[in-house]
Formats: structure tokens, C-alpha cells, sequence
């Protein structure tokens, strides 16, 4: 029989206690937020598109505190914009000025008003503003509403199948098939026509498209090994529903959540031009869209302002939808 010398069994010893390092050609796993946001951060379509997004957000919680928050503690309402610039309600000056570096019909711009002034007389730029807090507030909520409710639906409908997926999902298309304005626009009609309703509205004619793109992500998901393995441990369905199913099904559902914000701030400021959202003299784009339809050959800068904002707002939010799909996405990522 074969013995082991000494020096043959250290050198055994050594090499088992040695690690074993990995192979510097296999690729690292692409994988978890952090690296997620390493993409983001590499990317100058989402980075545009997070700048345009800061800058929103920042002037929308401005306007959130001065014209909502402050007057809970006895201020008045306006009060930051008094002491900076001017009320967006306050009728000011001469009605229909030009930008400060124009002429019109009406009169020769100035810098007191430099983007102009409204039918009223009431200076545009503070209106813009003041109208981002509308945009913003309305894409996340109504686009919150229909995240949340359409991933449960959706989830539930993808992990159990049968007679479940058949009800949810028929229901969820039937809310699909009625046109967008019309189910949005009874909705308001039944309820009350202000901005609350206009939001819950929005969100909820959302909830399809949340609830068949969860759905065929968990359809896939729910055949993996780790789900069963889940089942077999006795975990309970709502616990593997919300810990391993929608967690491992939501890279898609933040990529068209981003870019369905865009979507409903058109909406809502569509609703607005037809009279149907904020409500005078509360400041929005879509109403001052409205408003200046009378006067759009002889003063076109007043619509071309909130239309502006409107727009980059909306790329704004599809730049950085952009950027994430390309972060999530592993084909693009291995």
C-alpha cells in the first residue's frame, strides 16, 4: 500500500488551503441596482433626461410648498413668488405683451414679463412655474395608481392561471378597449371635473397596460427554480407573490412606468385645454393652452410657452426611460 510522505501531504495541505480565484475572462454578473445606476450614470440620453427631470421636480416642490403647504401655517398664498417675482394669478400689466425682445400688435415686450403676459394681463413665466407642480403631481400619481394596481392584478393573474387570469384579464381588456378620453372623461363627468378625479381617472385607464406587461413577465417567472423551490418550503403564495415574483418581474414595469409619466402629462394637460383638470385660476399648461387659442396669430408666444414646457418635460421622462431599458436590459448588458 501506497504512503503519504510528510512533504507530499504539506503540499497537499497548502494548495487546499490556497482560494481559488476566479477567472479573469468569464464576465462579471451585470446585476442589481448599484450597477444599474453605474449604466444610468454612463448614459448621456438618461442623464439628459434626469436633468430635465431634477430641474421639474425641484420647481414643482417650490410651487407645491408656496401654493399648498405655506397657507396651512397662515401664509400667504404666493408668498415665495410675491417676494421673488410675482403672483402667477396677479393681473399686473397690459394684456397680450410680447417677450421682452419682441413686438406685437399689442405692445412692445419688456423685463418685467419676460416670456410676456396672458389675456389678462398676468405674467407668463411665473404661470410656467407655477403650472409644473400640475404636470408633475398628475404623472406620478395617476402613473402610481396604475403601477400599483396593475402589478397586483397582473401578478395574481400571472402566477395562478386559469379560471383567475381568464376574469382579471377579460376585465382588464374590456377597461382597454374603451377609448382613452372617453373612459377618462365619463369618469370626471360622473365624479366631479377637477384635478383629483382627473388623476384618479388617468390612472385608472392605465391599469391595463401595468397589468398584461407584469403578466407575461410573471408567466415566465413563475417557472423558475427558486419559485419552486419556494412552494416546496410551504412559503404562501402571497409571500412568494410579493417577495420573489414581482421584485424578479420589475425591471419592465420601471421602464414603461417612466415613460407612461410622459404619457399622462399630455393627458392631463389635454384634459385641461377641454376644460376637464385644474380648474381657474389655478395655473396649468394645458389650460393656458386653451386660453390662448383666440389669440394665436396675433400673439403666438402665448401658446408657444406651456407648449414648450410641455414638451421638454415629456422628452424629459422618455430620455431617462430610455436609459433605464438599456441599463435593465441584459442583452444589451452581457
Amino acid at each position: 500500500m501506497a504512503t503519504t510522505t510528510g512533504s507530499d501531504a504539506d503540499s497537499r495541505t497548502e494548495n487546499e488551503a490556497q482560494p481559488v480565484e476566479s477567472d479573469p475572462d468569464q464576465p462579471a454578473a451585470n446585476v442589481g441596482w448599484r450597477y444599474t445606476v453605474s449604466q444610468v450614470r454612463r448614459d448621456p440620453t438618461a442623464l439628459a433626461g434626469l436633468g430635465i427631470i431634477g430641474i421639474a421636480t425641484l420647481v414643482a416642490v417650490i410651487a407645491f410648498l408656496d401654493q399648498s403647504v405655506l397657507p396651512l401655517f397662515g401664509i400667504e398664498q404666493y408668498a415665495i413668488a410675491q417676494a421673488v417675482w410675482m403672483s402667477p394669478n396677479a393681473e399686473v400689466a397690459p394684456q397680450l405683451l410680447p417677450p421682452a425682445w419682441t413686438t406685437n400688435v399689442f405692445g412692445e415686450g419688456t423685463w418685467a414679463h419676460p416670456l410676456g403676459t396672458d389675456d389678462r394681463g398676468r405674467d407668463i413665466l411665473s404661470r410656467v412655474f407655477y403650472g409644473t407642480r400640475i404636470a408633475i403631481s398628475v404623472g406620478v400619481i395617476a402613473t402610481t395608481i396604475a403601477l400599483v394596481v396593475g402589478m397586483l392584478v397582473g401578478s395574481v393573474a400571472g402566477y395562478y392561471g386559469g379560471r383567475i387570469d381568464d376574469v382579471l384579464m377579460r376585465a382588464a381588456e374590456t377597461l382597454y378597449a374603451i377609448p382613452f378620453l372617453v373612459l377618462v372623461i365619463v369618469f370626471m363627468v360622473a365624479f366631479g371635473r377637477n384635478l383629483t378625479f382627473a388623476m384618479i381617472g388617468v390612472g385608472i385607464a392605465n391599469i391595463p397596460t401595468f397589468a398584461r406587461l407584469i403578466r407575461s413577465r410573471v408567466l415566465s417567472v413563475r417557472e423558475e427554480d427558486y419559485i419552486e423551490a419556494a412552494r416546496a418550503a410551504g412559503v404562501r403564495d402571497r409571500n412568494i407573490i410579493f417577495r420573489h415574483v414581482i421584485p424578479n418581474s420589475f425591471a419592465p414595469v420601471l421602464v414603461q412606468a417612466t415613460l407612461q409619466i410622459g404619457v399622462a402629462i399630455l393627458i392631463v394637460a389635454g384634459l385641461s385645454f377641454l376644460g376637464f383638470g385644474a380648474q381657474p385660476p389655478t395655473p396649468s399648461w394645458g389650460q393656458m393652452l386653451s386660453q390662448s387659442r383666440d389669440y394665436m396669430l396675433p400673439d403666438p408666444w402665448f401658446s408657444i410657452w406651456p407648449g414648450l414646457a410641455i414638451l421638454i418635460t415629456v422628452v424629459g421622462f422618455n430620455l431617462l426611460g430610455d436609459g433605464l431599458r438599456d441599463a435593465l436590459d441584459p442583452r444589451i448588458n452581457n
